[in-house]
Formats: C-alpha cells, sequence, structure tokens
C-alpha cells in the first residue's frame, strides 16, 4: 500500500511540473504574439524576427517535457518508492513547474517590448534576444535541478 501511495505522490508532482510549465508558455508565447500581431499593423516587416521571439517562452514547457520524460523513465524502473525519494520529486516537480511558469510568463513581457520598438523602428533584436535568455537561464537552474534529484 505504501509503495503504491508513494509513486501516486511522485506521478502527481510530475504532472504538476508538466501542467505549470506547458501553460506558462502557452500564456508566455501568446502575449508575444499579441505583441508581434499589433507591431505588424505599424511594420509588417518584422514578423520574422518577432516570431522567433515569440517563440522563447515555449522552451519552458520543453523544460517541464523533458523533466516528466526523465522522471518518468527512472521511476518505471523502480519496483519500490519510500517516501522520502517521493517527496523529493514532488518538490523538485513544483518547484521546475514554478519557476518555469513565471521564467515563462517575465520572458514574454521582455519580447513583447523588443518586439513593440521593432515595430516602432528600432533595431533591438539582437539586444531583445540577449535580455531574454535571463529569465530563461533560471528555468534551466530548475531544470536542472530536478534533474539531480531523480531517485536513484
Amino acid at each position: 500500500m505504501e509503495t503504491s501511495t508513494t509513486f501516486i505522490l511522485a506521478y502527481i508532482g510530475m504532472a504538476i511540473m508538466l501542467s505549470l510549465t506547458c501553460i506558462g508558455s502557452i500564456i508566455g508565447v501568446t502575449i508575444g504574439g499579441n505583441a508581434t500581431i499589433g507591431g505588424m499593423k505599424k511594420n509588417p516587416d518584422i514578423f520574422g524576427k518577432a516570431m522567433i521571439l515569440c517563440a522563447l517562452p515555449s522552451t519552458q514547457g520543453l523544460y517541464g517535457f523533458a523533466g516528466f520524460f526523465l522522471m518518468l523513465s527512472k521511476l518505471k524502473g523502480m519496483e519500490t518508492l519510500g517516501w522520502g525519494p517521493a517527496l523529493a520529486v514532488i518538490a523538485a516537480c513544483a518547484s521546475l513547474g514554478i519557476v518555469g511558469l513565471y521564467s515563462a510568463l517575465r520572458q514574454s513581457q521582455l519580447v513583447a517590448n523588443g518586439v513593440n520598438e521593432m515595430s516602432n523602428g528600432q533595431d533591438v533584436f539582437g539586444n531583445t534576444l540577449i535580455l531574454a535568455v535571463f529569465p530563461e537561464l533560471y528555468a534551466i537552474l530548475a531544470f536542472a535541478a530536478t534533474f539531480l534529484a531523480i531517485p536513484a
């Protein structure tokens, strides 16, 4: 009974991780896309560069999926899972989910501002791309921590 309960808790943590990171990516890509559509009214030539910027918040969902896949492959090979490792899985997964959600939202705000300035004729694509990496870094760190927290 205890083993099935601990596995259920671990899977709930994984579902939270995947859901939150994907929700962050959905909202983030939409924010960037909305800025692009509005900016194209002023300057239709920005679409290619703006599309690249809009795709950046989608990576947090990919980190959630990669974390889910890595955790799932490790858990499928286990016959038992103690309470300590199960709680570690929940904590690590929840951390990646929350950080991924927030990172995608904040990254999309940077992207939207860059797209807005590109529509005004400013050449800020490269600078926006560089600055948008900073919120991404924390999603990468949370993914690495989740990877390290996978039970042995």
